[in-house]
């Protein structure tokens, strides 16, 4: 019978690697939305906090969409329009992680930059309690 190979510290950090990055994609597609590369993403309103707002996708497209006050919704592209980070909600305004962005969660305009133009905006529209973001 052969004896094992041993594991080496490269191995270990590749394969730890690999498990962060699968963990990470995971997470970022577990937000209750559902999308369709036909140019539409649906979110439950109620997975939407009043005063706050929650990340999506609009087919590869990542996005945001929030709720200024109860039952009214709007929604951006989460591309920063300063070098195309993607942005995050935080509170009442996304944040961008690479260089400090800021943006309006309400508006999508720029509060802090570097960025110099507000995010993309999207249609957003409810039916019920589900919320349909297009293009």
């Amino acid at each position: 019978m052969t004896e094992p190979t041993p594991l080496t510290r490269r191995t270990l950090v590749s394969i730890g690697g690999a498990s962060a990055g699968a963990l990470l994609l995971a997470a970022c597609t577990s937000d209750g939305a559902a999308g369709s590369e036909s140019g539409s993403v649906t979110v439950p309103l109620s997975s939407i906090p009043v005063g706050g707002a929650v990340s999506a996708k609009l087919g590869s497209t990542p996005v945001v969409v929030s709720q200024p006050t109860e039952g009214k919704v709007v929604a951006f592209s989460a591309v920063c329009t300063h070098q195309g980070c993607t942005v995050a909600p935080t509170g009442k305004e996304f944040d961008c992680p690479c260089h400090g962005s800021r943006f309006d969660g309400t508006t999508g305009d720029v509060l802090q930059g570097p960025a110099q133009q507000p995010l993309g905006k999207l249609t957003a529209s409810v039916s019920g309690d589900t919320v349909t973001v297009t293009k």
